[in-house]
């Protein structure tokens, strides 16, 4: 098969060159490789399908990809918006499929309803606990880790999450057992189980808490943040299912009236209120 004839296969290889292993979380250096970027299987566990499939895409014997495997394939291989449009054209598919934006995955009713919490921090969440949309006072708030908007990652692999958050401990253990309730109600969806092999690769404390095998919602109603601007900020938060988007999570986080917190949260909202 020439290369013509199997640009998905050409584009994959060359995109998973560009891929450094610490780049993607994965242990390891460059040492002993024979080939810049990942290497086929690692591919495969980022985006959560065998390596035998992947091999297989990559080969140009499997021409009939779902859109759910190559957004995760597009996940995995770090791609910016264009070149994951392009990635899905390449598969035959129609691009919107693989959303420009993780806003573009939200209902435009429930985007106009974070905006109109003024005075709390409200953001949506996907099963894998990505951030899909949030508010200009929950951008603000999550603003230290930068365009980083996967809650397990930050908690699992950012150093500057154990300054933000100063219940770190119990926040990554809670965040856990919520991560495996999802992974048990969508067994099929690719960003979770990705995740997982991901950070069960990055993170020797995350094998641990998901070797535990608990399972929790996330219930818990406060959350503290220490932000570099304003300093610690208290938030008591209401969970809300999306009803029209199963796994989807609505959550507003509120302060204390007359609070400290409620200040810091005010002052927030002045500076993220666009010119």
């Amino acid at each position: 098969m020439t290369p013509r004839d199997n640009e998905l296969g050409a584009f994959l290889r060359a995109s998973r060159s560009r891929v450094e292993p610490g780049d993607a979380g994965l242990a390891g250096g460059v040492s002993g490789r024979r080939v810049r970027g990942l290497r086929r299987e690692e591919v495969a566990v980022l985006a959560g399908v065998s390596a035998d499939y992947y091999a297989r895409l990559e080969q140009g014997r499997e021409r009939n990809p779902s859109a759910q495997v190559i957004g995760a394939l597009g996940h995995a291989l770090r791609l910016g918006p264009q070149a994951r449009e392009h990635l899905f054209r390449l598969a035959g598919l129609n691009p919107r499929l693989g959303p420009d934006s993780p806003r573009d995955l939200v209902h435009p009713s429930l985007l106009r309803l974070l905006e109109s919490f003024a005075k709390a921090a409200a953001y949506v969440l996907g099963p894998s606990f990505d951030v899909l949309a949030t508010n200009p006072i929950a951008d603000a708030l999550l603003s230290p880790f930068g365009t980083e908007r996967n809650m397990p990652r930050v908690l699992f692999t950012d150093p500057r999450a154990k300054e933000v958050f100063p219940e770190w401990e119990l926040l990554r253990r809670t965040t856990v057992y919520a991560l495996r309730l999802n992974a048990g109600q969508f067994p099929d969806d690719s960003d979770v189980t990705g995740l997982v092999a991901e950070l069960d690769e990055a993170s020797p404390e995350f094998r641990v808490l998901w070797a535990d095998h608990d399972v929790a919602g996330l219930t818990r109603l406060s959350k503290v943040f220490v932000h570099p601007e304003v300093g610690r900020i208290e938030l008591t938060y209401q969970t809300f299912d999306v009803v029209d988007a199963p796994g989807q999570l609505l959550l507003v986080g509120t302060p204390e009236a007359g609070s400290r917190s409620e200040e810091a949260l005010t002052y927030l909202a002045s500076v993220a209120e666009p010119a």
